[in-house]
């Protein structure tokens, strides 16, 4: 009995060191394999990686001494890592890639100048865009961003900003009165139904681009932005026009059309360098008829709604102001002179 039961010890203690090593051999193995994955996954990775960087390579030209990285109609949805190894590109234009999102490390492109990137599918502007000092244009329109962060305010250098055709803007963070050189701005066809205050805050604005918001008014100290020439309202429903736009001493182009104006106000008639008026489809209470033109070269130049327009409608309402006021005083007199005939009458017969 003693014999048999040492050699079903010595049995089962040579299964047990067996199954031990058979254990260990296996997680050996398993590592090997994991490894052997991963090894062939940073491979694959880093091969996709040069894949990409070359074809990124590729799609890079230069133009008047500016290095750009040029993509049009590719699937371009995310942009890789990879991208960085050529942070000394000074210009994107990335049109219609499909691209859903700006990658974080846009900020250590620190030689950028200009950022086009305008009809994708881009819903937000990551706060990193901030760190583009040197950012001059930044055009994106025709994307799906709804909100414009604060942190753009310190891309100092920008001049120029699109966010045209984005549907769903409706307001400006404060912070970009900082944008001193900015002088073109595009907020066209977006949700705004009142001016963004920040605008009045931008004294070296030039071009303003608000057409097809839902703007009801344009501000009463409009004239803060003394240096605004060009300003399309296009499609909105703007029903009077503040006297303070006579004070746009440099507005040369004013665009209205589609609005809900019922008259032109006088003050207009005095501002000498508006070259470019649109009125048209206005529900206007005059109806003016123009002078016939002189020869077919004046009715090619002359616009039906634009400035000839604009001084008739106001002579017109000028003329039947004048009348108005000369129908009411003779009405006065008329009063008058009646009262004092009746007084007069009185006073006779009470004399007699």
């Amino acid at each position: 009995m003693t014999e048999t039961a040492v050699c079903i010890d010595s049995f089962t203690a040579i299964k047990a060191l067996w199954e031990v090593r058979i254990q260990k051999i296996n997680e050996e193995l398993r590592k090997e394999k994991e490894f052997g994955q991963k090894a062939a996954g940073r491979l694959t990775l880093v091969w996709e990686e040069r894949v990409s960087l070359a074809k990124l390579k590729e799609k890079v030209v230069t133009e008047d001494g500016r290095i750009i990285l040029k993509i049009e109609h590719e699937e371009w949805q995310t942009l890789p890592s990879c991208l960085l190894k050529l942070n000394h590109l000074q210009e994107w234009q990335l049109h219609r890639t499909g691209l859903v999102k700006i990658p974080q490390f846009i900020g250590r492109f620190e030689n950028l100048i200009v950022l086009d990137l305008s009809r994708n599918a881009i819903a937000e502007l990551p706060r990193e865009i901030g760190q583009l000092s040197h950012l001059q244009e930044l055009i994106l329109s025709y994307n799906k961003i709804k909100f414009v962060p604060k942190e753009l305010s310190n891309c100092v250098s920008l001049e120029r900003l699109e966010l045209a055709v984005n549907r769903d803007i409706c307001d400006l963070p404060h912070q970009l009165s900082n944008l001193k050189k900015l002088y073109h701005l595009d907020l066209s066809m977006n949700q705004f139904t009142t001016f963004p205050s920040v605008i009045l805050d931008m004294p070296n604005l030039e071009w303003l681009d608000m057409g097809s918001n839902k703007l009801k008014e344009i501000p009463g100290n409009i004239d803060r932005v003394e240096s605004l020439h060009t300003l399309w309202l296009q499609r909105n429903e703007i029903t009077h026009l503040p006297e303070a736009i006579r004070n746009l001493h440099n507005l040369s182009t004013l665009v209205l059309s589609n609005n809900k104006l019922q008259d032109i106000p006088d003050c207009m008639k005095d501002m000498a360098n508006l070259r470019f008026v649109n009125f048209r489809d206005n529900p206007l209470k005059l109806q003016v008829t123009l002078p016939p033109c002189k020869n077919a070269e004046e009715e090619e130049e002359r616009e039906l709604y634009g400035v000839q327009f604009m001084h008739a409608y106001i002579q017109e309402s000028l003329s039947r102001k004048e009348n108005m006021e000369n129908d009411i005083l003779a009405a006065d007199t008329a009063i008058n002179k009646t009262a004092e005939q009746k007084v007069g009458g009185r006073g006779t017969s009470l004399y007699r």
